[in-house]
């Protein structure tokens, strides 16, 4: 028989159980967080490891901002037109546990070793430092009363806290004590200032281009002793030509541009860092900046640099050649300088004060000349200078008059109000309410022309009748003329396709696409298809009669030509990257035979017998084709004194040969004259000649000068050959 348990070993069973039962649970427990820690461990290495490796990466690699040179600019025949001027540079460099303190003394040192400018410096900046200076003066400055009041109030942070006492303590910094500072001392302050403008671990120029080489051998003598300082070679852009589509950049003292500071910011820039300000410096920045060296710093615990490794070293920028030839474009300059000048001096003359001349190879859009030049009178002197408008050629847009007649036949012929050869009659135009509209060439008779003879001659009246059917208006002598206002939107949705009214697509910042008229009365119809309503630029000219020369296709205006390896000499061009494709941006609706058509009336000009340029090329070597143009307009010039003033536009469009385009222009002459009965068209008609005449002379003698160099090698080979055969020939030795 059993003996009853005792109530100590009930006890101590019960006891044992519980314990086992809390050792389990704290071995399952235990479980559990080893397998929620090695789950975490998982997760972190595997899904997130790529991440925290990047953002590792990305707080020890650091762009620094190396000088390296920026990209050259070539023009399409190996000429340099903007290059870098290597120039000795002192350098500092901070870290992020730099203190004041220690900047300033580095700052004191390098004052006994080099001239610093002091011009620089602000009034903000004498502040900083007379704090910096006097520390106990400045803390002086705000009583223990105001602190108190400033801390008890607990809507600021202890960063607007100490933002107050700083701006306290600022304003009330005495002229005298700022005024205090030796020479010596603003000098110090010049270079300091310099130092505190850098960021950390980027090297930030505290003296460039104006180094001697006694300070660049006294600095580098003591490089041991000034901690961050360094010499080395900084970079200044010279510009070759005056071309002012070339661009501007900033300087080192300016840095990034205010107007653009959050893009380029965004794009891991520097604010000191210089970039492009205009045109092609601007437009192409990213090929041309080059690439700054990347290093990795490594710290120790208290977060000192210790070591700095380089990931990537700093490469220059891409080298660019443009398509533009800068002896023909120094050429056209010359003559249109000329003429601006000699066309001055009429009495009739007194609004003239720009002129425009653009060359284009019409098969790929290849801008081989842009020439804008502007008249501004010396106010030493009197005298009228001329200085580079090159923008304006795509800046600034005019009425272009007749050399728009080209675009509205073919658009009549597009839009099926007007058959090839179509004969319309010329007379003078009498609708009830406006002045008669009539031709130059034929005042008063009834004169019948065809397609061909409109555009040689010149007839306003051929358009005009294009015009009305293009708005669908009956037209009765001295009757209202009733409209379809879509006659506007048709005739300009013809012009666009020609590139007129829209942007060229040119590979420059800035392009303006013209004004647009508003009136849609029946005369500003009639007005519209003689160019005497939109304005247009000289570019989108140079565009339009592009797309006739080259069979009807509208192609996109470049000024980048290649984009080639940095150049080892700057003399021999580098690796050839890439060639800037032609950018073809619409065909216009028109047939071959209607091209043709046109083509013929634009020879007719020069060689008909009442075209509006005879004789002007009937001695040329070459065949040409063109249209010229007069448009009535007001004054919107450099002198708003006299805006709205009556004047006269000339234009000029063309290319050659005729037969097989290769070349093609615009001329463009705002308020050539004040009177509209009498203006010099003759004048700018021969620069159309003496341009093209430019070209292919230089063309020839470019050509002829590679037949002889083809020549020289062909000799010099042939040289090479008899000597080794001579060689062959001789005894074994």
């Amino acid at each position: 028989m059993k003996k009853p348990m005792r109530k100590v070993d009930q006890a101590k069973i019960r006891q044992r159980k519980h314990i086992a039962f809390r050792m389990n649970l704290l071995f399952f427990s235990i479980f559990i967080l080893f397998s929620l820690l090695i789950f975490r461990l998982g997760y972190l290495q595997i899904v997130k490891g790529e991440e925290y490796t990047r953002l590792l990466e990305k707080t020890e690699e650091i762009a620094v901002n190396t000088s390296v040179p920026r990209g050259r600019i070539y023009d399409r025949t190996g000429k340099v037109l903007v290059d870098n001027k290597p120039m000795n540079a002192i350098t500092y460099t901070k870290t992020s546990s730099t203190t004041s303190q220690e900047m300033l003394k580095i700052a004191e040192a390098l004052s006994e070793l080099i001239e610093q400018d002091t011009k620089r410096v602000t009034i903000g900046d004498k502040r900083d430092f007379w704090i910096l200076l006097n520390p106990e003066e400045a803390e002086a400055k705000v009583s223990p009363e105001e602190l108190k009041g400033i801390n008890k109030d607990g809507t600021l942070s202890k960063h607007e806290v100490q933002r107050e006492i700083t701006r306290l303590t600022r304003e009330r910094i005495t002229d005298e004590e700022l005024n205090s500072f030796t020479d010596h001392e603003l000098e110090v302050l010049a270079i300091y200032r310099e130092m505190m403008s850098g960021y950390a671990y980027s090297p930030q120029i505290i003296k460039s281009g104006n180094v001697t080489e006694e300070e660049f051998a006294a600095v580098s003598e003591r490089l041991s002793e000034l901690e961050g300082v360094n010499t080395t070679t900084d970079w200044d852009r010279v510009k070759f030509s005056d071309s002012t589509i070339l661009g501007t950049m900033t300087s080192s003292i300016e840095g990034l541009p205010r107007t653009h500071l959050d893009y380029y910011l965004a794009r891991d820039y520097s604010r000191n860092d210089r970039v492009g300000r205009s045109y092609f410096e601007q437009y192409y920045e990213e090929l041309l900046k080059g690439q700054k060296t990347i290093v990795k710093n490594v710290k120790d615990r208290t977060g000192r640099v210790i070591e700095t490794k380089t990931v990537r070293e700093g490469e220059p920028g891409k080298d660019l050649v443009l398509s533009m030839d800068s002896e023909l474009q120094e050429s056209l300059e010359e003559l249109v300088s000329e003429k601006l000048l000699e066309m001055k001096k009429n009495p009739k003359a007194g609004l003239l004060d720009r002129a425009f001349l653009v060359m284009m190879d019409p098969n790929n859009g290849e801008l081989l000349a842009l020439v804008g030049k502007r008249l501004v009178k010396d106010e030493d002197t009197g005298k009228w200078e001329v200085r580079d408008y090159a923008y304006g050629t795509f800046t600034s847009a005019y009425e272009v008059g007749s050399t728009v007649k080209l675009a509205t036949v073919l658009g009549g012929y597009s839009e099926g109000v007007l058959s090839v050869g179509e004969v319309k009659i010329d007379e003078p135009i009498h609708i009830a309410g406006t002045n008669v509209k009539r031709t130059l060439f034929n005042p008063y008779g009834r004169v019948p022309v065809n397609d061909i003879q409109a555009i040689g001659r010149s007839s306003n009246v051929y358009m005009f009748r294009i015009a009305m059917s293009l708005g669908d208006a009956v037209y009765r002598p001295y009757m209202p003329l009733r409209i379809d206002i879509g006659g506007f939107d048709r005739l300009r949705n013809v012009y666009a396709s020609f590139g007129l009214g829209v942007k060229t697509e040119i590979d420059l910042p800035g392009e303006y696409s013209g004004q647009t008229g508003t009136d849609t009365i029946s005369g500003k119809l009639l007005d519209f298809a003689i160019g005497q309503f939109d304005t247009y630029t000289p570019l989108q000219l140079v565009q339009f009669v592009s797309t006739v020369a080259n069979g009807g296709y509208r192609v996109a205006p470049k000024v980048l030509k290649e984009i080639r390896e940095p150049s080892k000499d700057g003399e021999t061009l580098g690796v050839l990257l890439q060639e800037t494709e032609v950018k073809v941006l619409n065909r216009i609706n028109n047939t071959e035979q209607e091209i043709e058509q046109v083509k013929k009336g634009m020879q007719y000009t020069y060689y008909g017998p009442n075209g509006t340029a005879p004789y002007l090329f009937r001695d040329a070597p070459y065949t040409a084709a063109g249209k010229t143009g007069t448009a009535q307009s007001s004054y919107f010039g450099d002198d708003r004194s006299k805006y709205g003033m009556p004047s006269v536009n000339l234009t000029h469009v063309g290319f050659a040969p005729a037969e097989n385009p290769e070349v093609a222009f615009s001329i463009v002459v705002p308020y050539a004259s004040t009177d509209r009965s009498d203006y010099p068209s003759r004048a700018w008609n021969e620069l159309a000649r003496s341009s093209l005449d430019v070209y292919f002379e230089l063309k020839e003698e470019r050509e002829k000068a590679n037949r002889i160099e083809t020549t020289d090698q062909k000799i010099d080979r042939q040289f090479e050959t008899k000597i080794d055969e001579e060689k062959k020939m001789l005894p074994y030795r």
